[in-house]
């Protein structure tokens, strides 16, 4: 076994997205700083309504998905397929925009703190035009338990094996890139060494206290971007920690964006544009 180290270290942003959401943007805060196939990561988290009461009004996307985590708070989802629900405090939305998909997500609360994440992950050429699909994951559904002493896992896609040998499997399904999702929560001093495949490629974001993977210091708000190897082994600082363990396949492949919509070419995107416009993004 091999572990892996930090390959590149990608530092969050302050920036706004939605309709003037707060945001920490570390993958995709440039096209450089994307980790194939992650097109970006916003962390949002703040307590003052003024930051996030926005939200994120009705908007399209194409040739992704998108993940959404919340750590803390009430945010309501609508879509053009008739899809509503309200994402609570631990739960997951996994949307596949797949040809097209339109929606919106606005908070479900005045007041206290809303925390939580969104991923991109892209989509090969050959699935950026199937149907859209929605998996609406409540906190419940999430898989969660201790993985060894002094570490819980909050399980959301892949697979992990908990403190008595079992094999443990995320909500989420249907996912070609066989993605790795989890929350990782580190009592004081605790150590974690758990698989994580030389083929997927991925990163570490550590959002509360502190840790180091394998001999690096994890820095907050950063994505620290996977090297080679097939397994990570974290350690938790005196104040314990938490951290997203994200990984999937890399699909290789050339990227064409603008905004919402991520295709291989720029006519694609042409035609993606001249779609939402002429109202058939989505049918």
């Amino acid at each position: 076994m091999r572990n892996r180290g930090i390959k590149r270290r990608i530092n969050a942003v302050n920036s706004m997205d939605g309709a003037g959401v707060r945001i920490l943007r570390s993958v995709g805060n440039s096209q450089f700083a994307r980790i194939d196939p992650f097109l970006m990561l916003d962390n949002f988290s703040s307590d003052n309504p003024d930051d996030y009461i926005a939200g994120f009004p009705a908007h399209p996307h194409r040739g992704f998905e998108t993940v959404t985590y919340m750590i803390e708070g009430r945010m309501r989802h609508r879509d053009h397929m008739g899809n509503e629900g309200i994402l609570r405090s631990g739960g997951v939305q996994w949307m596949t925009a797949g040809r097209g998909v339109i929606h919106e997500e606005m908070p479900e609360q005045e007041e206290g703190l809303m925390s939580g994440f969104q991923l991109w992950i892209n989509l090969p050429a050959a699935e950026k035009m199937k149907p859209a699909a929605y998996q609406n994951i409540e906190p419940e559904e999430v898989a969660e338990f201790d993985a060894f002493e002094g570490v819980h896992v909050r399980l959301v896609a892949g697979g992990l094996t908990d403190v008595d040998g079992n094999c443990q499997t995320g909500p989420v399904n249907g996912i070609s890139r066989q993605p790795l999702f989890a929350e990782i929560q580190m009592q004081p001093n605790a150590r974690y060494t758990l698989p994580v495949p030389a083929e997927l490629s991925g990163f570490v974001y550590l959002f509360e206290g502190g840790a180091r993977l394998a001999n690096d210091p994890l820095n907050l708000a950063e994505a620290a971007e996977l090297d080679s190897g097939n397994q990570i082994e974290l350690q938790a600082g005196m104040g314990g920690a938490r951290l997203l363990i994200v990984a999937a396949k890399a699909i290789g492949e050339p990227i064409a964006q603008y905004g919402p919509f991520v295709m291989n070419t720029h006519d694609e995107i042409e035609q993606a544009i001249n779609d939402y416009r002429a109202n058939r993004l989505t049918g």
